[in-house]
């Protein structure tokens, strides 16, 4: 049985349900929180989008079925939650998608985190400027490290979508990072 199928088994069983969510959260706090963080930018929104998902996947660890890794699982959730944070903000804060884009890149490059070099800012400049699926495929498979596989999962896209969507974003670096 692997790590994640035993953690899942103790999840679900009452009498060790805290003690392994305490676990989970050592796994996947950070890997979940930097995913999250690409998505909703801002510390602050990345550590409320974070509560929020570590919230759900305990209140709904017992409708897991694993017909997917726990991890795709856990990052489905805060994929959502993310983007339910941003539509909420969106619609609050902003009249167009360029203010927001124009936002997002202020944000980050102000961020006390962020100690990116020229060319990383201008690669955050080249993916702020791609649609918003082109964005989060690129930002999954680049940046998270998941495989077409787990992020054809999480968005509910084919593969052979996500690879093609994906391989037009790093033409498309390729031809801009370097003018």
């Amino acid at each position: 049985m692997s790590k994640d199928a035993e953690l899942v088994k103790k999840l679900k069983d009452p009498k060790e349900k805290d003690k392994a969510f305490s676990e989970l959260l050592d796994v996947y706090q950070e890997r979940l929180y930097w995913h999250i963080r690409k998505l909703v930018v801002t510390h602050e929104n990345a550590d409320d989008v974070l509560q929020n998902t570590f919230i759900r996947v305990y209140k709904s660890i017992q409708n897991f079925e694993g017909k997917s890794a726990l991890h795709t699982w856990m990052y489905r959730i805060a994929y959502n939650e993310s983007m339910r944070l941003l539509e909420k903000n969106n619609k609050k804060s902003f009249e167009s998608i360029d203010e927001i884009s124009s936002s997002y890149l202020e944000v980050l490059f102000e961020d006390e985190y962020f100690d990116g070099n020229e060319i990383q800012k201008k690669l955050h400049k080249i993916i702020d400027g791609f649609k918003e699926k082109q964005k989060r495929v690129f930002q999954m498979k680049y940046f998270d490290d998941l495989s077409f596989r787990q992020i054809s999962e999480i968005l509910n896209v084919s593969e052979s979508t996500l690879k093609s969507t994906y391989y037009t974003a790093v033409k498309i670096i390729e031809e801009k990072i370097f003018k």
